[in-house]
């Protein structure tokens, strides 16, 4: 064996089975349990999870002597546990390790003469999360899972003697604590101490009554890979876990963990609708939004809503508003078989097509839908109606990032891996908040600190990753291009660029010298806020790393000068030679969970699957030769641009399948005006969202849970989800929807199944050339890949050249720009928006979760202590918060993480729905908006209209 291996590996490698219950190779040996001894000849028996091996070393696994010892340590542990006839607990856990041991050393707690312990007492805090002290060994795998995996550091030990049990922060209850519901200590304990609890009364069983699905979670760009154990006589899911994948590695949030019960809502459409009333005006409901529901009215519809959704009738506090109200919206419309609405779609959209022309439509798809679904939409756009009218909601979060990556690398996808962190001296987080956005990339970023990597923290908020920075640096919103532009400056100062790499692998060096050579570090401190002295400590550690890699988020690319932002971070890696290697390059970490696949299979307007442009004529003839039918060589509108042309008479119909733009897409009440003059509008979803109570006609398709596909995570991953349950009642899966739209609207598409969708999109898509269904596996495969039948497919991206036309990386100058509107005395605050850890994008499925909604239920605005002061606003407090645009109503948190002069609202809640404030300016390149800077007032709501 190599030197260091312990006793414990040695035995594993040579097939050899040693017990144990407080190691687990997941997390460091610590040896506290001893039920792992071994007899390796000295004095006393060694724990072989901690002992190494020596040179000669002779070490007996099991012995009568052995034996004894671990039976009678498993007799001492099983004296805290209940008798397993009066703790149904124990009974239906999924692993106990202890009572597995105690079957097979014939011990129990009713035969044993030990007198019972009690008295350390149960947490039952949590929603979804039980804690049963007595049970507790104190063996500290949930807080090695805590602290080693996740990095969270909440759980530890408090108390002295037989009192001592495990403490969450200051021996808190748990739900009081700073935990954030991960369920990692969950799936580590041994003894059933720390149980999941059952959600909408689905009991949690032993995993071999249940039956195993493998499949990928639905919500985050990261793409965990987990398991969901299925209770096939209730037809529903009883707990999920993580499951081994090279990016996730078992690991989960608490959205991957506990958030999958929304498809079970009541509230799933099941039926096709029609809209009956053409007298009642389409989005006449959306007063929620503006906040003009009275209390009353508000408070007997969020009890209603929550009785239906099975959750505990009460309000929680909830402000007016909530999810949609179904009593309210669904007299406005019909049932209809699906042969009705189809036909009626197909008619409605011929028709205005006919007379409108191409331009006339327009579809927006989803990133939440799979590759093949995603491919199908946007062909149907293309070759049925004649128009690169088509988007998704990557354009309202790295659409300039993208375009940055096209122009400089020539690929739109991430250089490396969210694990490859591991292998970085340093690494820089740039305008992202991974511990709420990507928990599991961010505790490899966190473990990556740990063991030595040094972490650049850059932005305007003091998230929890500032905690884990060996450099926090808070700068003003809106002023990254100076900030950039300045360590470059400080870079070439200091001689630290990489000159080969340079000469060699980019273009247009000079032109960025110039243009950096204006921002020194004391000019960038003024405009920044920084100390120049910070700017230049961040210039010496990322100029002196060996590897050093830049993870980024939708701070840096959800600007008006987003396209310069990401067009920084390209110069600063690739000055430096950062690109190409081990633990370098570039990572936009992917919002949702398949905007990268949905980017990759085409579903943007301007490019065809793989990033094809629309508008070359040699691509042209590739898709019309493989569609069978004429182009458009056009390309189409934005998200954005499609709000602007619906006011202004071009487009009249509309297709959206599993898209929200009434609350993602900014300036909401221009968003509202655009949906109510559509002339046609046509819903697909699993919910009645808001943006379907402007739609002629909704379809109810399937959830994640209820269909096959393939989906890409933001390592370029592409991985097998797979279906769970039946849909309910008549839902249809998405992809066979938009068949039976295709055919009705005349072309010839016979799919029977998402892998020949697949096998038709390979052969257009070079960058996933030689996968298929069949060889994607368990953990999926990294594209490019040459053998996926042998190997995991390409980590690192652009080792030898880039893919632009000439090999190098193009060096696009950027200079700073002011946001397009800035703070004055009417509107003095910034407003940054965002999401939460328990929330995704518009609530439509989080809102829907029970735990994800019992922990964080209401709408906040964040304000720094004196901002809140200054307006006579404290905690808890109601506000009123405005800009040119809207007001909304919310609650008060005073928060340390925000800068004095910026407020942070979270744009998941439609009763106070963020956007409503936003600015709809949008990025010249990128064409994304500026979610993250507009002027805002926040007041007293007794003050002002």
């Amino acid at each position: 064996m190599p030197a260091g291996t312990t006793i414990y590996d040695a035995a594993a490698t040579a097939g050899i089975e040693i017990p144990v219950l407080c190691h687990n190779p997941r997390y460091d040996p610590v040896g506290v349990c001893r039920m792992c001894v071994v007899d390796t000849g000295g004095r006393v028996f060694a724990a072989a999870c901690v002992r190494p091996c020596d040179d000669g070393m002779t070490v007996t696994t099991t012995s009568p002597e052995l034996e004894r010892s671990r039976s009678v340590l498993t007799e001492l542990l099983l004296a805290d546990q209940l008798p397993r006839d009066q703790d149904p607990k124990q009974t239906t856990t999924a692993d106990n390790k202890l009572l597995e041991l105690a079957d097979r050393y014939g011990v129990s707690r009713e035969t044993t003469d030990l007198p019972l312990g009690s008295g350390r007492g149960l947490d039952h805090s949590n929603p979804v999360i039980a804690m049963d002290h007595d049970s507790c060994i104190l063996c500290d795998r949930c807080v090695r899972a805590c602290d080693d995996l996740q990095g969270n550091d909440v759980i530890g030990r408090s108390g002295k003697g037989y009192s001592t049990r495990i403490a969450f922060d200051l021996n808190d209850p748990m739900g009081a604590s700073s935990c954030v519901t991960c369920g990692e200590c969950v799936q580590a304990c041994p003894t059933g101490a720390l149980t999941n609890k059952a959600i909408r009364s689905i009991p949690i069983q032993p995993r071999e009554q249940l039956e195993a699905v493998e499949s990928v979670c639905p919500y985050c760009g990261v793409g965990c890979a987990l398991t969901y154990w299925v209770d096939r006589e209730r037809g529903a899911i009883s707990f999920a876990e993580g499951r081994p994948q090279p990016g996730s590695q078992s690991r989960l949030c608490v959205k991957g963990r506990y958030g999958w019960d929304y498809s079970a809502s009541p509230q799933r459409l099941t039926m096709p609708l029609i809209r009956i009333d053409s007298s009642y005006p389409k989005g006449a409901l959306s007063a929620d939004v503006r906040g003009e529901s009275t209390g009353k009215q508000a408070t007997g519809r969020a009890k209603k809503r929550s009785q239906k959704d099975g959750r505990p009738g009460k309000d929680r506090g909830r402000k007016p508003g909530g999810l949609v109200d179904y009593d309210e919206v669904m007299p406005h419309f019909r049932e209809a078989t699906w042969d009705e609405a189809l036909d009626l779609i197909a008619r409605r959209l011929k028709e205005i097509h006919g007379s409108g022309g191409p331009g006339a439509i327009a579809g927006f798809g989803s990133a939440k839908c799979s590759n093949e679904e995603a491919y199908l939409f946007q062909k149907l756009i293309r070759a049925g109606f004649g128009t690169n009218n088509v988007d998704h909601c990557t354009r309202l979060c790295h659409a300039s990032s993208v375009a940055a990556l096209f122009e400089g690398v020539g690929s739109g996808a991430v250089s490396t891996t969210y694990g490859d962190v591991a292998n970085a001296d340093v690494a820089i987080i740039a305008g992202s908040n991974p511990t709420s956005n990507h928990p599991v990339a961010s505790s490899f970023f966190k473990q990556a600190r740990r063991r030595g990597t040094t972490i650049i923290y850059i932005d305007p908020r003091a998230s929890t990753v500032a905690e884990h920075a060996d450099i926090f640096v808070q700068i003003k919103p809106g002023t990254d291009v100076a900030f950039y532009n300045a360590v470059m400056c400080e870079i070439i100062s200091l001689g630290l660029t990489d000159a080969a790499f340079i000469a060699d692998r980019t273009s247009n060096y000079d032109a960025l010298a110039a243009t950096v050579a204006d921002y020194p570090p004391e000019r960038a401190e003024q405009i920044t806020g920084v100390p120049a002295d910070t700017i230049r400590a961040v210039a010496r550690a990322w100029g002196e790393a060996g590897s050093a890699v830049v993870y980024w988020g939708m701070g840096i690319s959800q600007h008006t000068t987003g396209t310069d932002n990401a067009r920084c971070l390209i110069a600063l890696c690739s000055i430096t030679g950062q690109v190409g290697r081990p633990g370098t390059g570039l990572h936009p970490l992917r919002g949702q969970n398949n905007v990268q696949g949905a980017s990759d299979a085409g579903l943007i307007p301007m490019f065809y699957p793989d990033y094809q442009g629309v508008d070359r004529a040699g691509t042209q003839r590739l898709f019309e030769e493989a569609w069978g039918t004429a182009l458009n060589p056009n390309r189409g509108l934005t998200v954005t641009e499609i709000i602007h042309s619906i006011l202004a008479g071009g487009v009249r119909a509309m297709y959206m399948l599993g898209e929200n733009p009434f609350l993602s897409d900014p300036n909401t009440n221009k968003v509202r005006k655009a949906l109510s003059a559509l002339e046609f509008l046509v819903v697909q979803d699993i919910f009645f969202t808001e943006t379907a109570e402007f739609a002629d006609v909704i379809l109810p398709a399937t959830s994640y849970l209820e269909k096959d596909g393939t989906y890409t995570n933001t390592d370029r991953r592409v991985q097998l989800g797979r279906k769970v349950m039946d849909p309910p009642g008549q839902a249809r899966a998405d992809w066979a929807i938009v068949q039976d739209i295709a055919q009705r609207v005349g072309l010839d598409w016979n799919y029977g199944s998402p892998s020949e969708v697949f096998d038709e999109m390979v052969p257009l898509m070079p960058s996933y050339a030689n996968l298929t269904h069949a060889n994607l596996g368990a953990g999926g495969k990294l594209y490019p890949n040459d053998d996926p039948e042998h190997s995991d497919g390409t980590i690192v991206m652009f080792d030898e050249r880039f893919n632009t036309d000439d090999g190098l990386a193009h060096l696009v100058p950027a200079v700073w720009l002011p946001p397009k509107e800035l703070p004055d005395a009417e509107y003095p605050l910034v407003l940054n928006t965002g999401r939460l850890l328990e929330h995704w994008h518009t609530g439509s499925m989080t809102r829907r979760s029970f735990a994800l909604d019992a922990i964080s239920p209401i709408a906040e605005v964040y304000m720094h202590a004196k901002d809140a002061a200054d307006r006579g606003l404290v905690h808890g407090a109601m506000a009123r918060a405005r800009s040119r645009r809207g007001s909304i109503e919310l609650q008060v948190r005073i928060s340390h993480r925000e800068q004095q002069g910026n407020v942070f609202i979270p744009f998941h809640f439609r009763e106070a729905a963020a956007n409503l404030l936003t600015i709809d300016e949008v990025d010249p390149v990128g064409k994304i908006p500026e979610f993250k800077f507009c002027a805002v007032q926040v007041e007293s709501v007794g003050t002002g209209a």
